[in-house]
């Protein structure tokens, strides 16, 4: 395999690890909405709504999904939105260097089973 293959490969290999430590990854947006409650007689529906409160949405079979994110867990939902961020440059790097080993013949040649990795 020519060199600039192996150069390739090597750093498909460190991307991949990185995307490894993106453990707290959520595909989604954040939201904060005001929302009215089911009983009748409150405040909220005479125009003093509740919250705000945040919501990360998410897609799931085709349809939107507001998950409710509770105040203690906001910060660690912004930071693991955050990271999908990097998940995706990641994998788009990931994919450019694939696309140039499949141009150089080699992309089928460039799998290393993830058993052989750790033993390197």
């Amino acid at each position: 395999m020519e060199s600039n293959s192996k150069k390739l490969i090597d750093r498909r290999a460190r991307l991949l690890g990185r995307l490894a430590g993106l453990q707290l990854a959520v595909h989604g947006s954040y939201v904060e909405r005001l929302s009215t409650c089911a009983r009748e007689h409150c405040a909220c529906h005479r125009g003093k709504k509740h919250g705000p409160r945040a919501y990360v949405v998410i897609y799931r079979e085709g349809r939107q999904r507001q998950v409710y994110v509770p105040k203690d867990q906001v910060r660690a939902v912004q930071r693991a939105l955050g990271q999908d961020v990097q998940a995706q440059e990641l994998i788009r790097q990931i994919t450019d260097i694939n696309l140039a080993l499949m141009r150089a013949g080699v992309l089928g040649e460039s799998f290393v089973p993830q058993s052989q990795e750790q033993s390197r």
